[in-house]
């Protein structure tokens, strides 16, 4: 069964900075396009970040310039670093592996910026 295992979510500080990994298994890493999505309560899941299995990289506008996606495909492991985090980044921040015939979520990790 494939898994993916997001960890590093927390709680901050505005202006701190969390790093967040997603572990995939049972699935060949580099076939896959990775994501990370965030829900916040009330609204819908927004996209992130992505990155293909070549490194292009996309990114949501209200995060360029603060978070970086990057993957590791030696790990089968994905990263957001989020630095300058703001109260209105609090969510709960969910990996994404997507190929052109199947879709895969992780369980998701929450993410609340407070002071």
């Amino acid at each position: 069964q494939v898994q993916l295992v997001e960890s590093g979510g927390g709680l901050v500080q505005p202006g701190g900075s969390l790093r967040l990994s997603c572990a995939a298994s049972r699935i060949t890493f580099t076939n896959y396009k990775m994501a990370w999505y965030r829900q916040a309560p009330g609204n819908q899941r927004d996209l992130v970040a992505s990155i293909t299995s070549g490194g292009t990289t996309n990114y949501a506008d209200d995060v360029k310039g603060r978070f970086t996606i990057s993957r590791d495909n030696a790990k089968n492991t994905v990263y957001l670093q989020m630095n300058s985090l703001k109260p209105e980044d609090t969510a709960v921040y969910y990996c994404n592996a997507v190929s052109t015939l199947r879709a895969f979520w992780g369980q998701g990790t929450q993410v609340t910026v407070s002071s």
